[in-house]
């Protein structure tokens, strides 16, 4: 029996690693977990409602797209959010949480081909590991491109090498980014933008954490795109529920692009999509309808950011995050400073080197750890105060 090579090179997956490293090792006080990004918030006590009010809808096959009213409600905060006008029926497809989006839109727009050669993904170095994992998915050699201190924690693709450029299909890019924090300029997305109309690729604009930030929303690539006068189909962009709504079990995101893209990515997902459950969707409908909720949500993590600060504060390296919910620590080795902070005092966090890939300069997360502040705020504040006076005391 033979099996495919394609990910065989593949690491172990983030979490199955961290148990590895840490559950054979007794936590040095009660634990905290700060390593999984999973929301703690509380959600809007009307969603369990509006769930049971359609619970009759489970008997029924949902629409593979999404509903017309979610579709609706999803486009009209595409227009409220960003300015861009979308068409319900060609534009917009309802996803089961975005990292089947994220997946699964590769899998439909990456070519077997390109100019002759075998077609290359970039993908920001650190990163959310799906975005390789697609790469390979479909024979596409995924390049990684590093988002370090001297690129402002943002990929400079520009400085990928033109024989690599010129045979680039897609191009992964997360903002707020996940783990460092940081937003892409309104000038970051256009310069990215132009080099894909040069060099003709697809971006695909992973935004989940667009609605977590400190004072200003942060731009996004659609809206960029659209002002400048690019092809719709330049863009893709993947948006949840998870983070904005702090809902992640209800695995309610969606993917917004191109006629053709969007035309593409549903061929597919007829065939290989499992369409969010009717009742679900009802609420999603709601949800992205409703900014209240949001906004409550937001001013708990911006306390958060202000605690982060002064806990942090004089920390030599410490970058107060723009966006998100994740602080980016540096550290001499990420793994030996997570084994050392479960071990004294129980506060679990994520090595930057499991979000890293090892490349001819090194792995870029391997100086850092990545701390979710998703706990309610005294807890954290207790962790943090924890892991600064362990690791940088």
């Amino acid at each position: 029996m033979t099996f495919p090579e394609r990910f065989s090179n593949l690491p172990e997956y983030a979490f199955p690693r961290l148990r590895t490293l840490l559950d054979g090792h007794a936590p040095g006080g009660e634990p905290v977990f700060m390593s999984l990004g999973e929301p703690k918030h509380a959600f809007p006590d009307w969603v369990g409602r509006v769930v049971a009010e359609h619970a009759h809808e489970f008997g029924i096959y949902p629409p593979n797209d999404g509903s017309p009213e979610l579709l609706n409600a999803i486009a009209g905060w595409i227009g409220r959010r960003y300015g861009v006008p979308v068409a319900l029926d060609r534009q917009i497809m309802a996803l089961n949480g975005t990292r089947e989006g994220l997946f699964n839109a590769c899998m439909a727009l990456c070519p077997e081909v390109s100019n002759g050669k075998t077609p290359a993904v970039l993908v920001p170095n650190p990163f959310y590991q799906v975005y390789a994992v697609a790469a390979l998915a479909v024979g596409a050699d995924p390049v990684y491109v590093p988002a370090t201190a001297e690129t402002g924690f943002l990929p400079d693709y520009a400085s990928v090498g033109e024989d690599i450029l010129a045979r680039t299909e897609v191009v992964y890019c997360c903002s707020p980014a996940n783990p460092q924090g940081v937003v892409a300029s309104r000038e970051y997305w256009a310069r990215l933008i132009e080099l894909a109309e040069h060099y003709d690729f697809r971006i695909f604009a992973d935004e989940c954490y667009s609605e977590l930030y400190r004072d200003t929303p942060p731009v996004g690539a659609m809206q960029v795109a659209y002002e400048m006068g690019a092809s719709p189909e330049r863009v893709v962009i993947f948006h949840s529920l998870s983070k904005r709504s702090s809902l992640p079990g209800l695995r309610s995101g969606f993917v917004a692009g191109g006629p053709e893209s969007l035309a593409r990515i549903k061929r597919l997902r007829a065939y290989a999509g499992a369409p969010l459950a009717l009742p679900l969707q009802r609420a999603a409908e709601r949800l992205w309808a409703d900014e209240e909720h949001v906004e409550v949500n937001r001013a708990l993590y911006q306390d958060k950011y202000k605690l982060a600060d002064e806990i942090f504060a004089g920390v030599p390296g410490y970058m107060p995050p723009e966006a998100g919910f994740f602080l980016w620590l540096p550290v001499e080795d990420s793994e030996t400073a997570t084994l050392k902070l479960w071990t004294e005092t129980g506060v679990r966090v994520l090595p930057g080197a499991f979000l890293g890939r090892d490349t001819g300069t090194g792995n870029p997360g391997a100086g850092f750890i990545r701390v979710a502040m998703v706990a309610p705020i005294e807890e954290m504040q207790r962790a943090l105060i924890q892991l600064r006076d362990c690791l940088f005391g």
